[in-house]
């Protein structure tokens, strides 16, 4: 348990001497990248989802006798 706690509080350590962290502002602004381009590919996925669906149900129903 002793080695357990020691990797922790060693890992603590690293994080707050050895990591450069990146400015709250910097954050921001790769969080709105992030989001925006969730949502443009959201909507780029949903849109080709919907076009193979309705060229799919166009051929099945070309295929009716």
């Amino acid at each position: 348990m002793t080695k357990v706690v020691n990797y922790i509080s060693e890992a603590f350590e690293e994080l707050k001497s050895n990591v450069t962290w990146p400015e709250w502002s910097e954050v921001q602004r790769y969080t709105i990248v992030v989001a925006v381009f969730s949502i443009v590919l959201a909507l780029v996925t949903w849109g080709v989802d919907e076009f193979f669906a309705k060229a799919l149900e166009g051929f099945f129903n070309w295929l009716k006798p």
